[in-house]
């Protein structure tokens, strides 16, 4: 009767089914068990009540099993039958356990073919069984019949795989004689998931039925076509039989008849029939379990351990006592207040590598997107000279000017420090936004309780923008005391008396980061990236990508960011940059370096182009050449224009230059001023205020609302969870407590050697995730003799259906029907 030195294992295994299953984890926990697959009319239904002893599954035409049906066989004194989803109940007519299956099954699939995959449980205690637990599954189908679904055929096929590719689980490959086995559908399912053929079963179903003459000697025999654990034969009740009400007890005498009165089958009587697969069945699943249970204790240990924290937090926490909700409250607000903290000063904890946090991104406004907007301003050269040409020129009036200005060089001034407001105002804006964005990412931690998680919200965004208005209070106010006075006695304004000697030297902002560089700041690495020279590899191919180094003093390539290989260095003198436009295909954003001597920068180019992903990086690219002393391109003037330029007079022209230049140099110095005082001052009166604002106010202000209880009502969704945790928790406790009791001493049959199983066409070309894919069978001549290892059968054929497996050609694997939407 099985194996005696381990006959209470499979019964504990049972209670882990029902404890996983009354959480809905028995699917994710891949429990030893044994899953019956096989078309439809294999003859399925009829072995497992054949099992039982009872007529106790449905039956009809076309799809009768449309969900799972996990099948746990007891040994008991009594007999009757319990659902796990109707607990303590008992069924003693087997009638009513057929009813209720089909009720079950119509709950969710409705009274349409359809199937779902959620299981059944079913368990029978009877004296007539063995310990087993089987998993039986819609049989595969081909051609959608009624109702069904056009794709039922990938359904069943998913359903199937969703069990059989799973480590833990034996596969009970159910084809009939009269049919061809190297055609088996089952056989063809279980070679993906199975191709060693170590846990793989047959069944060969109706052998009474095939034609006179022929029988299935030498597969059953596991000579022809042959499987690792062999095949076992079996004859089930004929739809006659069934019809008449033939009793399974007589029907397994006539069975046994039969097998001793076949002249091809008498021999292995012994080895053949119901009662021989119910113990060979038995043995196998023991010997599995007791195989697969160390790494099985070990997944179960480990999910166990992943919720013991957030089960004792849930534990502890009650919905009906204050006192917890006002400490739970106080850790909310404390723990947002240090992710708020980590995310703006940044943190070595759980670092995001697929993101920038708040900080990151509030840093890269600060150097890269600021200073490009600051360059903009001043990089308009022609709208500059324009200016100064009219205010000189309105400052003379009708008479003719002798000396150069200084109410020029004033009013330019301070008209070019007022458009410091513009970037100045949208910085601020910048940071607000990312700030904002920042305490969302931190606030959708209280998404349990709605209430706390909106007023908490409402309080910190309101903060962030009074911050924000005082913030642009404070910003207007150093662009006011800017343009209060301006101090052309600063160290670093060239003053009149030199203004005239940077005639020819106009770009002298520009030279000076080109050239005013000590000789070790060459080795200083500004920025490393990857760019494409867009404009280069146009007639070679296609534009090419190059690893790039950007220094104080050079701009060079490698072939790749070994940086073994240099393809050329530029230096950075009198180079400038531009944009370009993307081209109508090109998902790329470009920019151009070129040199302002119109030479050329590259071999027989005068620009080189180059290519980025995404804006940011173009972005953080200009920023670096800004670093370097590469600036923007100035809109050259044009003397082609109206008025203001169409003037020779010379002395106004040296006037011009000389307030333009002076311009130059008094701006350069408001320009580093409010790069170094803007993030500064955002710094100070924003990011540091809302930081201790939330960590110091926002607990007084969520008290002074004076509804705390309110706030801590948990949301529906939160309380489902709670409770899913919580019941999980204590199945996966009560499982590990199961296992515990389990002992593993006994004598296990060894699996037999390895077999040709080539014959077997495999069902698709890609096999699932989780199966051994680079496994190949190994060869090694015939398999032994059915007699010698007990074994389970497949689908028969004919012996005169095909010659023997030395001779047959190699098998082409079947063509993939239309992929199906949504269908995995």
């Amino acid at each position: 009767m099985g194996n005696h030195g381990m006959e209470d294992l499979i019964p504990l295994v049972n209670r882990l089914q029902d404890v996983m299953g009354r959480v809905g984890q028995s699917s994710s926990l891949h429990l030893p068990q044994i899953v019956v697959v096989g078309g439809q009319s294999a003859g399925k239904s009829s072995v497992l009540e054949n099992f039982v002893g009872r007529d106790f599954l449905p039956r009809g035409s076309g799809i009768v099993t449309r969900r799972p049906l996990i099948l746990q066989l007891l040994h008991a004194d009594s007999e009757y039958g319990e659902f796990l989803h109707c607990q303590r109940k008992k069924f003693t007519d087997f009638d009513e356990i057929r009813k209720e299956i089909e009720e079950e099954t119509r709950r969710l699939t409705g009274s349409n073919k359809g199937i779902c995959p959620v299981p059944i449980n079913l368990r029978i205690h009877s004296p007539h069984v063995l310990n087993l637990t089987l998993v039986d599954l819609p049989g595969i189908t081909k051609v959608p019949v009624g109702d069904q679904p056009a794709d039922i055929e990938y359904q069943i096929r998913d359903m199937i795989m969703q069990f059989i590719c799973k480590d833990n689980c034996l596969v009970l490959a159910v084809t009939p004689a009269n049919t061809d086995l190297a055609n088996s559908d089952a056989l063809k399912l279980a070679k993906d998931v199975d191709p060693q053929g170590q846990r793989t079963i047959g069944v060969i179903t109706k052998l009474d039925l095939m034609d006179e003459g022929t029988d299935a000697r030498e597969i059953l025999e596991n000579r022809l076509l042959p499987l690792r654990r062999g095949y076992i034969g079996v004859v089930n009740r004929s739809q006659k039989d069934i019809d008449g009400k033939k009793d399974i007890k007589a029907a397994l005498l006539a069975e046994k008849k039969f097998f001793l009165s076949h002249p091809a089958y008498k021999h292995m009587a012994e080895n053949m029939g119901t009662p021989y697969l119910q113990r060979t069945l038995n043995q196998q699943l023991t010997n599995h379990i007791r195989e697969t249970l160390p790494a099985f204790s070990c997944h179960l240990q480990s999910q166990f351990l992943a919720l013991n924290k957030e089960a004792e937090e849930y534990r502890q926490y009650s919905s009906e006592d204050p006192a917890r909700r006002t400490k739970t409250l106080l850790q909310l607000v404390q723990r947002l207040a240090v992710d708020f903290e980590k995310l703006i000063e940044g943190s070595g904890d759980k670092v995001d590598t697929a993101n920038l946090s708040g900080g990151a991104r509030i840093n890269r406004i600060f150097h890269e997107q600021f200073p490009c907007e600051l360059v903009k301003i001043e990089s308009d050269e022609r709208k500059m000279r324009q200016e100064i040409n009219y205010a000189i020129r309105n400052i003379h009036g009708v008479r003719t000017g002798l000396f150069t200005p200084d109410l020029a060089f004033e009013a330019i001034v301070k008209k070019q420090i007022s458009r410091l407001k513009g970037p100045c105002l949208k910085f601020i804006d910048l940071v607000s936004q990312e700030l904002i964005t920042t305490v969302y990412e931190c606030i959708n931690k209280l998404s349990s309780f709605p209430k706390l998680r909106d007023e908490t919200e409402r309080i910190v965004t309101t903060e962030i923008h009074e911050q924000e208005n005082k913030c642009r209070d404070q910003v207007l106010l150093l662009i006011g005391i800017q343009l209060a006075y301006i101090n052309t006695k600063h160290e670093d304004f060239i003053g009149f008396t030199n203004a005239q000697q940077t005639y020819n030297h106009s770009n002298k902002t520009g030279k000076a980061g080109n050239q005013g560089v000590a000789s070790p700041s060459s080795l200083i690495v500004i920025r490393k990236g990857w760019l494409t020279i867009s404009n280069i590899g146009i007639m070679k191919g296609g534009a090419k990508e190059f690893w790039f180094i950007l220094t104080a003093e050079s701009l060079s390539w490698f072939k790749d960011d070994e940086e073994k290989e240099k393809k050329y260095m530029l230096p950075l003198d009198n180079l400038k940059l531009r944009d370009v436009e993307k081209g109508f295909m090109s998902s790329k954003f470009i920019f151009a370096v070129f040199n302002t001597e119109l030479r050329n920068v590259y071999k027989d180019y005068k620009c080189l182009e180059l290519a980025c992903n995404s804006q940011e990086e173009l972005d953080s690219w200009k920023a670096s050449l800004l670093r370097a002393g590469v600036y923007p391109e100035k809109v050259p003037v044009d003397k082609q224009g109206n008025g203001a330029e169409n003037s020779t007079d010379p002395q106004l022209e040296r006037q011009v230059e000389t307030i333009r230049n002076l311009v130059d140099s008094y701006m350069s110095i408001v320009y580093k001023t409010i790069r170094d005082l803007m993030p500064k001052t955002i710094m100070h009166l924003m990011i540091n205020s809302v930081k201790e604002f939330i960590s110091s106010e926002l607990l007084a202000q969520l008290y002074a609302l004076g509804e705390c209880s309110a706030l801590m009502d948990e949301s529906p969704e939160q309380q489902k969870h709670r409770e899913e945790v919580l019941c999980k928790h204590a199945a996966l406790k009560e499982a590990l407590a199961v296992i515990g009791e389990i002992s593993t001493s006994t004598c296990t049959t060894p699996l037999p050697p390895p077999v040709d199983s080539s014959w077997i066409q495999s069902s698709s070309p890609s096999l699932p995730k989780n199966t051994a894919t680079d496994a190949k069978p190994v060869i090694r001549g015939l398999a032994p003799q059915a007699h010698r290892a007990p074994t389970a059968p497949t689908a028969p054929t004919a012996p005169t259906a095909g010659p023997q497996q030395p001779n047959r050609a190699p098998c082409v694997p079947r063509r993939q029907p239309p992929a199906i939407p949504n269908v995995k």
